[in-house]
């Protein structure tokens, strides 16, 4: 039977996960090729938030308030997102290995933004972050369509998930290896990997707010998930809609992934290590769990996008490859702790 156990207090965890992050984003903000230190970061933003001026020029301002703030804070929301979703899909489908893409939405994307690059379709009309949006949504649509007329249960759903991923991706590599030259055959395996380079303060008001709204749904279904943790025919028995809550949570779950997705790419491993590690440290009831898991994918990728700007500098390394090299040894972690009930 599943136990809706806590470990460590939380008075402690969330105060210290919060001061934690706050510390990472400066931290990622004062890191890079120019001598910019902690000081200058903290004049540039105080500088821009109507505070005196700084000595700095407008380059060092810019560098720090337009390129390397944003990218820092858009991680945050990207990790947090991600989390989030992994959360979500692990408690709904009762399966550990669960993360966000398993729904096809990150294939979707990635087939909209390749359509936008390399066939130029809706150029001008529509951007890249734009066209992976669509691309997801059309994925997410396929995969319930698939899925109703599969049957009812989440198992159906798995597969439509599959069957979606596996046809866009197709029609992905369909299109980069028939239209694509060798520029953009890079600039889109680089994107398809993950990216935050091109962070902008759009795409993190943009992600941020649907990662702050996509907490406020699993807070307020946290004691339904809980309830889905012991299979959906218990949950129904609790008096829980499961049809509905099912599909409420998969819609907030597949607009999370997407809007990541369009403004960062692929970025995989945050959503299914990062809930396992905030499980471990505050245990299983998920309005507890939420909130841990949030702070602390958005802590990892911070960290984790920074180290992959400085490992090959002055190349950088697309964050969807570092997330993989830190997250599987973590994950092997994660399952050798569990199988010895740790």
């Amino acid at each position: 039977m599943v136990s809706l156990r806590r470990r460590a207090p939380l008075a402690v965890v969330w105060p210290a996960g919060v001061v934690l992050l706050l510390v990472s984003v400066a931290v990622a903000t004062t890191i890079g090729p120019s001598d910019l230190g902690p000081a200058d970061a903290y004049a540039a933003v105080l500088e821009r938030l109507g505070g005196p001026r700084s000595q700095l020029t407008m380059l060092q301002q810019s560098i720090i308030w337009d390129l390397r703030l944003p990218r820092a804070l858009l991680a945050a929301a990207c990790g947090a997102g991600l989390a989030l979703c992994g959360v979500i899909l692990q408690s709904l489908l009762r399966n550990p290995l669960a993360d966000p893409f398993i729904l096809g939405v990150a294939s979707g994307a990635s087939t909209g933004a390749v359509s936008i690059v390399v066939l130029g379709i809706g150029a001008g009309a529509i951007g890249l972050a734009a066209g992976a949006f669509v691309g997801a949504v059309v994925a997410f649509g396929l995969v319930l369509v698939l899925a109703v007329a599969a049957g009812t249960g989440m198992d159906r759903m798995i597969l439509a998930g599959i069957a979606a991923t596996q046809l866009f991706s197709a029609l992905t590599s369909f299109i980069v290896f028939t239209s694509a030259d060798a520029e953009q055959t890079r600039g889109v395996l680089f994107w398809l990997l993950g990216s935050l380079s091109s962070a902008s303060w759009s795409d993190v008001a943009l992600c941020g707010a649907v990662v702050a709204f996509g907490v406020a749904v699993c807070w307020a279904f946290a004691s339904t998930l809980d309830a889905f943790l012991f299979g959906e025919d218990a949950a129904a028995s609790l008096g829980v809609a499961v049809a509905r809550a099912r599909m409420v949570l998969l819609v907030v779950t597949a607009l999370v992934t997407a809007v990541i997705v369009s403004t960062s790419g692929a970025i995989g491993f945050v959503g299914l290590v990062l809930p396992h590690a905030a499980r471990a440290l505050v245990g299983t009831r998920h309005r507890v769990l939420v909130p841990t898991a949030t702070i602390l994918g958005a802590i990892f990728l911070v960290w984790v996008d920074t180290a992959a700007r400085l490992v090959i500098a002055p190349q950088e390394l697309p964050v969807g490859v570092a997330t993989a090299i830190v997250g599987v040894p973590a994950f092997v972690v994660i399952l050798v702790r569990r199988r010895r009930g740790a």
